[in-house]
């Protein structure tokens, strides 16, 4: 897939098209991790910025923050906001020789999920040689666990309603439709799109390898009806999860 081709395309339904992760997050952890590195004589980075939406917990809480995309389009849309202290760089995050003056703080969210996994890869890299020693980050990637777990609890509703498991309609499982080696990858389709999710232990080993300590490991949690068109009444925790990792380059 051409990525920059495939969110030019997106950006003018954006908002719509985009789950949005600051409004989803029922315990509110992100702004938590914000105030937490918040330094206004600190850098920030917002890797692969799309529209802006982390820009009022960034612009205010830093010195300055870079926003970088691959698209122009979404670029072009999150110039639009009112703050003075960002900067954008229309980049590809997967590529080899992007280069970057290190900061103190990089933040990327849904970002770091492309079917190439290798490019994914190329991406934490890149984020560990952002971050001046002893800087942090913040990420927020797909939960494989969570895709599994909602999967489990989509079957036991139906046999709530006496649907066994070999009769639940199969689109219901669209989503892995990868083949074997797609999803051992953890390569899920969200509405068709190949999107790579991760095991914990997965970014344990994924990230000290890009050079990262991981510093904390949390779930991002959302309500059921981010996973079902109306949420059963009654489904309470667990519920489903992104993963944010707070990493820092020593």
């Amino acid at each position: 897939m051409n990525q920059e081709k495939h969110w030019n395309t997106i950006a003018p339904s954006y908002e719509a098209e985009i789950f949005d992760v600051f409004k989803s997050d029922r315990n509110r952890i992100l702004p938590r991790y914000f105030k937490k590195h918040a330094n206004k004589l600190h850098h920030a980075i917002d890797f692969g910025c799309g529209v802006g939406k982390a820009f009022p917990y960034l612009a205010p809480v830093f010195k300055g923050v870079l926003a970088l995309d691959i698209s122009e389009e979404c670029l072009s849309t999150a110039m639009q906001r009112p703050y003075k202290n960002i900067s954008f760089k229309h980049a590809d995050l997967s590529s080899p020789r992007l280069k970057i003056a290190p900061a103190d703080f990089a933040f990327c969210c849904n970002v770091i999920m492309l079917p190439e996994v290798d490019k994914n890869n190329l991406m934490f890299r890149n984020i560990q040689k952002s971050l001046k020693k002893g800087g942090n980050a913040v990420l927020v990637v797909p939960s494989l666990e969570s895709v599994l777990y909602a999967s489990w609890q989509l079957i036991r509703l139906y046999k709530k309603e006496g649907v066994s498991v070999k009769k639940i309609p199969a689109t219901e499982f669209d989503y892995f439709k990868a083949g074997k080696r797609e999803l051992v990858q953890g390569i899920i389709h969200i509405n068709g799109v190949p999107t790579k999710h991760y095991l914990q232990t997965e970014l344990e080993v994924l990230l000290k390898e890009a050079g990262l300590t991981i510093t904390a490991i949390e779930k991002i949690e959302y309500d059921w009806n981010t996973e079902f068109d109306s949420s059963p009444r009654g489904m309470t925790a667990p519920y489903p999860w992104d993963w944010l990792v707070e990493c820092r380059k020593k």
